[in-house]
């Protein structure tokens, strides 16, 4: 990926060239951000990102330089990208995903930061407080802490009947400990066993959706990670092959097959972060630049996939749903 992106800076020089001397200058003051991605890049995410740029001023290829550097849910690889962003000198490194943010603040405490991520920055060390980062480091966050237990929620609330379900984690997460706490200390409120199974690659989805078939599983509670999302159209298809009822996060996931999605309207917190990128490029300090806090969720309803599995879900469910999948 790196040199394909040496190649590209290299045409584009050679094309600056032949442009007039005063759009060589304009070009040559544009400022230039890395993109640190957690995970796979999608369209709807840097759609966003750009769109919250253009609103402070920031247009890719006008007057904005983007090296985008992913680790396509290859945690290990984070490290070195970031640091490869440090020695090219950007002006802001753009962090989508908390192990990209973890990254990142690893690697520079004088580039400015802007992250978007899930829940706890603080508790991961990436900022002092929400409303005062302190550092180089700001950015957009949720609000909606332990999304495994209401994810578990969900699902016994849909299947009442269900004695146990399984948790899909990825040991690399570091939020893994805690994602695990959380499902256990539901788990036991509600009255149910779980299964944990675990993955880091989309090798490991077919061992853990067998390993949850032979648990005799009731369903599959999906807990947050940028990987995981990236693949969300991957679970999916494999909940439905599987025949297991799952809930996770995000539109692509239930539209694959998965029974329900809980979590974070991901768009606006990329949207955010692209604007917070733009007023930190404008000069804002990133250590008093308060963290936008998202507070929007979204719950979506597979209907088809619960009819295939026999489930008829709760009135209550549909009625609090954001969108059905008729």
């Amino acid at each position: 990926m790196i040199g394909r992106i040496t190649r590209r800076m290299c045409i584009a020089t050679i094309g600056a060239a032949a442009l007039p001397a005063n759009a060589r200058a304009q070009r040559a003051a544009a400022p230039t951000i890395g993109i640190l991605d957690s995970s796979a890049a999608t369209s709807a995410k840097l759609t966003a990102f750009y769109e919250g740029l253009k609103i402070e001023g920031f247009v890719r290829n006008q007057n904005l330089t983007v090296q985008y550097y992913s680790a396509e849910g290859d945690y290990p690889r984070l490290p070195g990208l970031a640091a490869d962003l440090v020695t090219r000198q950007v002006s802001l490194i753009s962090a989508l995903g908390a192990p990209a943010a973890l990254a990142a603040k690893g690697a520079t405490a004088t580039i400015p930061i802007v992250i978007a991520v899930g829940p706890n920055p603080v508790s991961l060390g990436l900022v002092a407080s929400l409303n005062h980062p302190g550092g180089n480091l700001t950015g957009a966050t949720s609000m909606a802490a332990g999304r495994e237990q209401k994810r578990l929620e969900l699902l016994h609330e849909a299947i009442p009947t269900a004695a146990g379900f399984g948790v899909l984690v990825n040991p690399q997460n570091s939020n893994a400990d805690a994602q695990i706490h959380d499902a256990v200390t539901a788990a036991q409120a509600i009255g149910v066993q779980i299964k944990l199974v675990r993955a880091s690659s989309g090798h490991n989805f077919g061992g853990a959706f067998t390993e949850l078939v032979q648990a005799q599983a009731s369903g599959l509670v999906v807990a947050d990670d940028d990987f995981f999302l990236s693949a969300s159209g991957a679970l999916g298809s494999l909940a439905a092959r599987y025949r297991i009822p799952a809930i996770f996060e995000g539109a692509a996931f239930t539209a694959a097959g998965g029974l329900l999605s809980y979590g974070n309207r991901l768009t606006e917190l990329y949207h955010q972060a692209g604007m917070w990128s733009g007023l930190v490029l404008k000069g804002a300090a990133p250590a008093e630049l308060a963290m936008y806090q998202s507070e929007e969720l979204d719950l979506i309803v597979n209907l088809r996939s619960a009819k295939s599995l026999g489930i008829d879900v709760p009135q209550g469910i549909i009625d609090r749903a954001n969108a059905l999948i008729k």
